[in-house]
């Protein structure tokens, strides 16, 4: 069902990066391989979670996950995953709470995770019935640092930083093996960079989303607004007053269910006064 290994090595890596990055919880790193770019209607195919702990002992799990729907010709030319290759696999509904227990009480670490992976993990689990507290959680993306220090793909980023070629790119394993070896390169490239993942978090803006598609942002004041659409830049709690329409309107759209669960608790919390 998935394939564990144990990856901790007492590496240089680890007493240089000992000094640069506190964890006072595990760090997952962890990326997705899925059946196209929607958080609502696409499905995971391929996770790997890389859990560090604040030891910096490391465990890596790679599961394969049977999406359930045909997997587009489009998305298996981009990771190499056939529907032959998961017809045996379990659901992810299956595996939620073993992988749910696993990312249990973490913060994460991704390459573009926060606008994609982290959204579409949590609406896989919210469709297996768990929800993740992800108001505890805070993430480090790794492309955030990169882009606001070397604008980079993934492929060139660990180029630049690693000095080496990443090979079979665009596999969940891979990817994610070389987004945490960009982590610890940046860490050490960086001397201004904070050492705590909560300091790292606030550095690449997540602070500032309600929501982790960003729909809903904080303003200077620290209401919630949106930031899309015709009401971008207003309040959420006066729209909800004002106009109670769109509410509706947004539960019935193409929203990731995380997004419809905050908004659903703003409005309830204007009914409690």
């Amino acid at each position: 069902m998935y394939f564990p290994h144990q990856i901790w090595k007492a590496t240089a890596w680890h007493r240089i990066l000992k000094d640069m990055l506190t964890l006072r919880r595990p760090l997952v790193i962890f990326d997705l391989e899925t059946t196209g770019v929607s958080v609502t209607h696409d499905r995971i195919v391929e996770i790997c979670l890389l859990k560090v702990y604040p030891d910096l002992r490391e465990e890596l799990r790679t599961y394969r996950i049977n999406p359930g729907m045909p997997i587009p010709a489009g998305a298996t030319a981009v990771h190499g995953i056939t529907n032959e290759d998961v017809a045996d696999k379990p659901s992810f509904k299956d595996m939620s709470a073993e992988i749910s227990q696993f990312i249990r009480d973490c913060d994460f670490g991704g390459f573009n995770s926060n606008k994609f992976d982290f959204p579409m993990l949590v609406e896989e689990f919210f469709r297996a019935h768990i929800e993740i507290d992800v108001q505890q959680c805070k993430f480090v993306d790794a492309q955030r640092i990169y882009h606001m220090k070397e604008p980079r793909t993934l492929s060139a980023a660990y180029k630049f930083y690693c000095e080496r070629t990443l090979e079979n790119a665009h596999s969940a394993e891979a990817d994610t093996i070389a987004t945490w070896q960009i982590i610890k390169a940046q860490m050490e490239k960086y001397t201004d960079l904070p050492e705590t993942i909560e300091a790292l978090h606030s550095l690449t803006g997540q602070d500032l989303l309600a929501d982790l598609a960003g729909r809903l942002v904080f303003n200077e004041k620290k209401e919630i607004i949106f930031n899309f659409g015709k009401h971008k830049g207003k309040t959420v709690r006066d729209i909800l007053l004002n106009e109670p329409g769109y509410y509706n309107w947004m539960m019935d759209g193409d929203f990731p269910q995380q997004t419809k669960n905050v908004l659903s608790k703003i409005r309830q919390s204007l009914k409690n006064g």
